[in-house]
């Protein structure tokens, strides 16, 4: 399954391996440094699918997260954090986001992390009843 997805990290050296497993796995990705550019991206482009960092300057993980389950609240979260006390510190990070993987991880672990968010969002989408008509 290919898909359009956003990556928000502020770690270049993440960011270009990221983007360099989902794009051998045949996805179309964007890459920003940060939650600012992150949705900017969004404003502009549609994505199936969201993975941003924790800790990032400016608008951070979570911060970002809030605004994407507000304004974009069909579409998936993966979380990356280098930290797992982090977790836990999360307000409600179990709503906000699909999943969370720890870094650092392998190129196996981040594409399977993001195939099972796929598919869940997918299951989920199919399983939600029709908007009615106007």
């Amino acid at each position: 399954m290919s898909a359009r997805i956003l990556v928000a990290e502020d770690d270049s050296s993440v960011r270009s391996f990221v983007l360099r497993a989902l794009t051998l796995r045949g996805h179309d990705v964007t890459t920003v440094n940060d939650g600012k550019q992150a949705l900017e991206a969004l404003g502009t482009d549609a994505f199936e699918l969201l993975i941003t960092d924790f800790v990032m300057p400016g608008l951070d993980g979570i911060a970002l997260a809030l605004r994407v389950r507000r304004d974009y609240p069909d579409l998936p979260i993966l979380m990356m954090t280098g930290c797992s006390a982090e977790r836990p510190k999360a307000h409600n990070l179990e709503q906000l986001v699909a999943r969370v993987i720890l870094k650092p991880f392998t190129l196996q672990q981040i594409c399977d992390a993001v195939e099972e968010t796929l598919s869940q969002a997918a299951v989920a989408a199919a399983a939600e009843p029709p908007a009615p008509r106007v």
